[in-house]
């Protein structure tokens, strides 16, 4: 086997090997320990807490006066799913006045993998068969204001 030969197979393995590595990709916010340590309750207020930790992931849709920060780190090893590893969820809550009332943080052990099972969607009402839906319109369709 040739020098040219071997760099092909060696070329080849290396190409292999890094299709096997393992993806660590992190989404959401970037947290700062630093900076989220900083937010107290009844120090801060709207105004400061976004000069500080910038615009919140996303706000309630119900209550404007709760902010939510939010960042998750997954992996993922060449083709499978990706497994969460970390995730941090910062909640902002502030009162009337736009004072913040409370900061509190939650981790991976709130949430949840959900599993869809089958294609099909399960549906509430009649369960029916495809003759059903060929044929059951038959002798509906065309007797709009008949009598009946």
């Amino acid at each position: 086997m040739g020098r040219v030969g071997k760099t092909m197979i060696a070329l080849s393995i290396a190409l292999a090997i890094s299709g096997c590595t393992r993806l660590r990709v992190g989404r959401g916010y970037i947290v700062d320990e630093n900076l989220v340590s900083s937010v107290q309750a009844g120090v801060d207020n709207k105004e400061s807490v976004e000069a500080t930790l910038g615009r919140p992931s996303f706000v309630s849709q119900f209550d404007s006066n709760q902010w939510y920060y939010y960042a998750r780190v997954t992996r993922q090893l060449a083709f499978s799913s990706p497994k969460g590893e970390s995730q941090t969820l910062l909640r902002v809550q502030f009162d009337n006045a736009g004072n913040v009332a409370s900061v509190s943080r939650s981790g991976l052990e709130l949430a949840a993998n959900i599993k869809p099972e089958g294609d099909k969607t399960d549906t509430k009402g009649s369960d029916r068969g495809f003759f059903e839906d060929l044929f059951g319109n038959i002798g509906t369709v065309g007797t709009g204001g008949a009598p009946q």
